[in-house]
Order: C-alpha cells, then sequence, then structure tokens
C-alpha cells in the first residue's frame, strides 16, 4: 500500500495511545474474523524505511541481485524524497503470510496496514487466481527466493559477474513473457508433432479425394516440394509445434548451449513470474478488497481511542483519494480508489455474499468489465484523455466501453508484448514473431534491439524478430551473424 503526497502525523495521535500497535492488531484480527474474513496466519515486522524501498523495488526481501533493481531504487528514492509516494507496507500471500510495515509509520498509520494487510490476505485464500498460482509456485515465497539468491551467489562465485550478469539480462528482460494459461511445471512437447504426428497427416493425404487432387494439371511440382518438406518433417519435428509465447520456459529447455545454472536462472525468473502474476491481475480488486475493509475494521473498532481512529481514517483518506495533489485532475487511475470505490458500490447493491463470490471468480479485466457501470463511471469523474506531440492533453471520450478499455488496455499478456517463438531452425537460429495486430501497437525498436541482444548472448545463435513499428510499419530486427553480440 502506497500513499500520495503523505503527510506523517503521528505524535498527537501516539500521545493518545493507551494500547500499543501489538494490542490494536490482535483486536483487530479477532473483530476481522468475526466479520467473515478467513485467511492464512499473517506475520508481520517493522523495518526500516530503506528497507521498505528496498522490499517495493526488487519485490521480495531477497532476491537474486541485478543493476536494473538498483536503477528502480533510486527512481524510488527519488519520488519519495519528491513527496509523491510514502511506502506504508509490503504483503506477501502464502501460509503463512508475510507483511512488512515501515517502523517510521505512527501507531495509528500501522493499525490502519494491519486492518489493510488482514484485507489483502482474506483477498488471497478466496481468489481462484491466487489460489491456483499459490498450489504452482509454492507458499513459501520468501524461503524460495532466498534459495535462489544463494545458488546464484555461488554461480557468481564460479562463473564470474560478466557471464552470470549476462544471463540476468536476459531472463529479467523475459521477465513477464511467460504463458500463464498453461501449468508452471509443464510437461515436454507432445509426441505428436513428431514422426507420429507426421504419420497421421500422410494417413489423412492418401483419402479418395486427396489421390484424386493430385491428378489435376499442374499438381505434380507443388506435389513433389510437398512430400519433400513432408519427409524433412518426418526426420526432425517442428519446433515449437505451435507458436509458444512462453519465451522463459521454451530458452531453458531448448537453449542449445545453456549450462545447468544458466537454466536454473531462467526457471527461476519463471518461477516468481508465477507467483507476481495474480498481484499484477488482479491490483484493482485486490488493493480496493484491502481498502474496503481497513475503512470498515477501523469504522467498527470502538476500542480505538477518538484521536487514533481519526488520524487513521485520514491517511486512509489519503490512499484512497482519486489524484495526487490538491486542486488536480487525474489522468491516471488510482488503484485503490477505483476498488473501493468498486467494491462499495457492489456491496451497497448486491450484498456481501455477492461481492464475495465476485472475489473468489473474478480478475481485473472481468471486474472492470462487468461491474464498472455507467453510473459509477460518471460518479468517478472517469473519461479517455489523448496527449499529442505538442505536449496538449485533450478529452477523448466519456464513453463507458472505451474507459473501461483504457482502464485495461496495460494489463493484457501481462503489460508485455504478445511475442511468440514460432520456428527454431535446423541451424539453431531462433525466429520469433510479434503480433502486433493482437496487441494493437508496435515496438520501441531501440529497446526491442537491446532485448534480442540480451537473448542472442544467452541463444549463442542467431535471432530474428518480425515486429512492426509504432506506426504499424512491418519491421525484422537481426541479432548480429554470430548470435552473441556486444551488451547494448
Amino acid at each position: 500500500m502506497t500513499q500520495p503526497d503523505a503527510q506523517l502525523h503521528g505524535d498527537a495521535t501516539d500521545k493518545a495511545d493507551t494500547m500499543g500497535l501489538d494490542g490494536y492488531a490482535a483486536r483487530i484480527e479477532t473483530l476481522a474474523r468475526e466479520l467473515g474474513l478467513a485467511f492464512s496466519p499473517v506475520e508481520f515486522e517493522l523495518v526500516p524505511d530503506s528497507f521498505m524501498a528496498e522490499i517495493a523495488i526488487y519485490g521480495l526481501p531477497v532476491r537474486m541481485r541485478h543493476w536494473s533493481f538498483g536503477v528502480r531504487y533510486i527512481h524510488q528514492l527519488v519520488h519519495q524524497k519528491m513527496g509523491n509516494s510514502h511506502i506504508f507496507e509490503v504483503m506477501f500471500p502464502g501460509d503463512p503470510c508475510h507483511a512488512y510495515m515501515a517502523e517510521h509509520n505512527s501507531v495509528a498509520e500501522n493499525t490502519l496496514v494491519t486492518a489493510h494487510v488482514l484485507g489483502h490476505a482474506d483477498f488471497a485464500s478466496r481468489n481462484a487466481l491466487f489460489q491456483r498460482f499459490g498450489a504452482m509456485a509454492g507458499q513459501h515465497i520468501l524461503e524460495q527466493s532466498a534459495a535462489r539468491a544463494r545458488r546464484l551467489d555461488t554461480a557468481l562465485q564460479q562463473h564470474g559477474h560478466e557471464q552470470v550478469e549476462a544471463v540476468l539480462d536476459a531472463a529479467l528482460a523475459l521477465e513477464q513473457h511467460v504463458d500463464v494459461h498453461a501449468e508452471l511445471h509443464r510437461p515436454p512437447y507432445a509426441a505428436a508433432s513428431g514422426p507420429a504426428g507426421v504419420a497421421g497427416k500422410q494417413a489423412a493425404a492418401d483419402d479418395p479425394f486427396t489421390q484424386r487432387y493430385r491428378r489435376l494439371p499442374g499438381e505434380a511440382a507443388t506435389l513433389a516440394a510437398r512430400e519433400a518438406a513432408r519427409a524433412r518433417l518426418a526426420q526432425r519435428p517442428l519446433m515449437p509445434p505451435q507458436a509458444e509465447y512462453d519465451l522463459l520456459w521454451f530458452i531453458a529447455h531448448h537453449g542449445p548451449e545453456l549450462a545447468d545454472w544458466e537454466r536454473d536462472i531462467f526457471l527461476a525468473v519463471r518461477e516468481e513470474s508465477f507467483y507476481f502474476y495474480p498481484v499484477y491481475a488482479c491490483q484493482i480488486m485486490n488493493e480496493g478488497w484491502a481498502s474496503y475493509w481497513h475503512a470498515r475494521l477501523l469504522r467498527e473498532a470502538d476500542f480505538l481511542p477518538p484521536a487514533l481512529y481519526l488520524s487513521a481514517i485520514k491517511s486512509h483518506s489519503d490512499v484512497v483519494r482519486p489524484y495526487a495533489g490538491e486542486h488536480q485532475q487525474a489522468l491516471a487511475v488510482n488503484p485503490y480508489h477505483l476498488g473501493f470505490c468498486m467494491w462499495e458500490h457492489i456491496i451497497e447493491r448486491e450484498g456481501l455474499a455477492r461481492a464475495r463470490q465476485i472475489c473468489r471468480d473474478d480478475d481485473d479485466c472481468s471486474f472492470i468489465r462487468n461491474y464498472l457501470d455507467g453510473e459509477l463511471a460518471d460518479r468517478l469523474g472517469l473519461f479517455v484523455h489523448e496527449s499529442r506531440r505538442d505536449g496538449e492533453t485533450r478529452l477523448a471520450s466519456r464513453d463507458l466501453r472505451a474507459i473501461r478499455e483504457a482502464i485495461l488496455a496495460p494489463k493484457y499478456n501481462y503489460g508485455a508484448p504478445c511475442i511468440a517463438v514460432t520456428l527454431l531452425n535446423d541451424d539453431g537460429s531462433l525466429v520469433l514473431h510479434h503480433d502486433h495486430q493482437r496487441d494493437g501497437r508496435g515496438l520501441d525498436l531501440e529497446r526491442a534491439e537491446q532485448v534480442l541482444a540480451y537473448i542472442a548472448r544467452v541463444w549463442r545463435r542467431p535471432v530474428t524478430l518480425h515486429t512492426a513499428d509504432f506506426r504499424g510499419t512491418p519491421r525484422v530486427l537481426h541479432s548480429s551473424t554470430d548470435g552473441v553480440p556486444e551488451p547494448p
């Protein structure tokens, strides 16, 4: 949970504190269970602000080290020093759940955080997406991540910083390129794509209609070419048998010269991507649910001193407001604000039991499309805007469908462009295709070339990417001919 333009206001509240955070937290947890929240045990820990920032940037308390996290850390510190954000907590679903709170927060703020985290824990225990991915990626992410970090340290000692960083460059550049519809521990490609599958096609080609078709004038040359292609395919199955969007999985399992420790890095990054996917796919729902419950728990916690309650509710208002500063028009959606308002709207109209069904069955895409109605969009003042190259920003539409799609557009395909492996050639070279029509946009070609270079360095063969530029013009990008380009 983050708060824009945070103003800490703990002094007066702390003087009114009579029970202490531990006492309030225990009673809030009891109240949460009385109100029907269900969750795995939550382990809370107070940590310094600097550690909070590291967790927020790395995504985990202990994770594989890489220069890109340092860049993100600097950006986060700049935002905090400018007063644009304040990290209240970071919570990791699991069994148990782990929650980190900033020790610099006031007792009122951490009382709010406690209630907010319990809302997150309840959401994770109900939502089908969290349950599915939690079962695949494990319920002990912190321990697993620490073990991976230790294995990476061993690789650094054995193979050197430059070689390990080259592998991490590629793996983290493809962090979101996983197939979330497949299983984490998926089997190899089915044998039907190999010679057995070819034999099946041969049987179909011998039916009477096909035999008559073969005797048509001019078909002899075409038939000969097809037979030659079929013979080659019988010797070597088509790889991959269909477009493969899980780039991390494919490279880890089919990289022609990857060492075991390199494959381990790709699979580790992939497993962490699976763990984080529900957090990404349910952000609006999850933050809104946690905000709804922290507000309700505080409201019904009659044991809180009035001064502490008022201070905590002030923090709640700061968290769920639609924009960062006073007298501003919001050009980006605050997921806390939108989710909180939607859950209040749903519960008011359809009841808490129905809200819990939605919590179980939906993700952000179905949540926004099914439950963001015209009345609520008008009340929240939602609209679609467009920015011109001369710097002018103007209102483009208030159409409900356009608003929904604008909110959801960054969420498709884990926020990554739709890129698939389409062919592994006999010489080991790799062909990738970007489905820019499905994406609705082209690529930043300069960044695409950098990522292509990262991939080629670990693939150690030429890599080609078929894509389009920002105008939609088809483009073909190639790595260097030896497949081992200099780092960008």
